[in-house]
């Protein structure tokens, strides 16, 4: 099942004494110098660690950019990702591919196995940067990126950390690619999410929002029942042409059936209406609640089923199988690995009961 797929090996040299700097502070995010050959072909890169809790974890994730070449796959930079808490591992990659094929923009991902001055690092997962190069690969009009960083990317004039109001409407966001002019618009639309009168909302939001893509997002989000996306964890992209925000999702190990570290997950954890302020006031409306509750339902018939995900989770796992195998942090827990293509499977069928059953709500 794995469709004449090879995973590449990533073989990464860095230097004893710089690899020494690296592991001193594994919160500094100034990268060093490194060498990476990918099928023999020799690149010049920047490395440093990555994310924010799963930078303690024994297996370390990172981020890598390319000097020279400048590019690699036509992208300027990559992330590699340990999924140390995904029993599975296949949890990052499914949701990115789930939310492509229920048409939403999403940052492509494959496996990789990484070996560090000689020494198998295991397998990990390649994540596409969301940012120019991704645009342009998509033959995307240009605009601005944000990327949701924190919990303060909430669409809110309230902290989601302090529960205060915000200093700046800024906060919770990185300015990945733009201008100090494409932050006002973000600002702009924050304030109007927050502002606009209930009668108005409807025929305002959409000239700010791509209101289409965002509730395909939000029924993405609900049926892999990511928790920690509705506030953190994507990015927004301004189309340049439409002047309209996009979401798109990243990094989603914290789904189908278990959480950021890795704990099992109830089918009824998330509700059916999700979370902050921008969803509950678009689920206010009508209108808008009636093409979330259609979207479900195709989603339901269509992608989020049993028949639809099983080769795709067992594809995937048999493919990687032989690689956790010989994975040094992960090859005791193969039992565990083994059991969880069944586990998933039983959440998606629970998860889309317990959806099925709260469609009413959206009437």
């Amino acid at each position: 099942m794995d469709n004449g797929i090879i995973i590449p090996e990533y073989q990464l040299f860095i230097h004893p004494l710089d690899l020494s700097e690296l592991r001193k502070d594994i919160w500094c995010d100034d990268p060093i110098s490194a060498k990476l050959t990918i099928n023999k072909r020799k690149y010049d890169i920047d490395i440093a660690y990555r994310g924010s809790h799963i930078r303690d974890f024994r297996k370390k994730s990172y981020h890598i950019s390319f000097n020279k070449p400048s590019t690699y796959r036509n992208t300027k930079e990559i992330h590699i990702n340990a999924e140390f808490k995904d029993p599975s591992l296949l949890r990052n990659k499914l949701s990115l591919d789930f939310f492509n094929e229920i048409g939403c923009l999403s940052p492509k991902s494959q496996f990789v196995n990484l070996k560090l001055n000689g020494k198998n690092e295991g397998l990990y997962l390649e994540l596409e940067s969301v940012d120019e190069h991704f645009l342009k690969n998509r033959q995307l009009p240009q605009g601005p990126i944000f990327y949701a960083v924190d919990g303060d990317a909430n669409f809110s004039l309230m902290s989601d950390l302090d529960k205060d109001i915000k200093k700046s409407l800024k906060v919770g966001y990185e300015l990945k690619y733009g201008t100090e002019q494409d932050e006002f618009h973000l600002q702009k639309m924050i304030i109007e999410i927050n502002t606009i009168s209930k009668a108005e909302f409807e025929n305002e939001i959409m000239k700010y929002l791509n209101v289409n893509q965002y509730l395909s997002w939000l029924a993405g989000v609900v049926l892999t029942q990511n928790f920690d996306g509705f506030v953190h964890n994507y990015a927004l992209y301004q189309n340049s042409e439409t002047r309209l925000f996009e979401v798109i999702p990243w990094d989603y190990d914290a789904t189908w059936g278990r959480d950021v570290n890795g704990k099992v997950m109830e089918e009824d954890y998330l509700r059916i209406e999700g979370f902050n302020t921008l969803t509950a006031r678009i689920l206010d409306v009508k209108t808008f609640r009636r093409q979330y509750k259609n979207l479900l339902e195709v989603i339901l018939n269509n992608q989020f089923n049993v028949d639809y995900l099983k080769p795709k989770i067992q594809g995937m796992h048999d493919l990687i199988r032989p690689y956790i195998q010989k994975d040094p942090y992960k090859k005791d827990d193969i039992h565990l690995f083994d059991k969880e293509p069944e586990y998933i499977l039983n959440f998606i069928e629970a998860r889309a009961k317990y959806i099925r059953g709260k469609l009413y709500s959206l009437n």
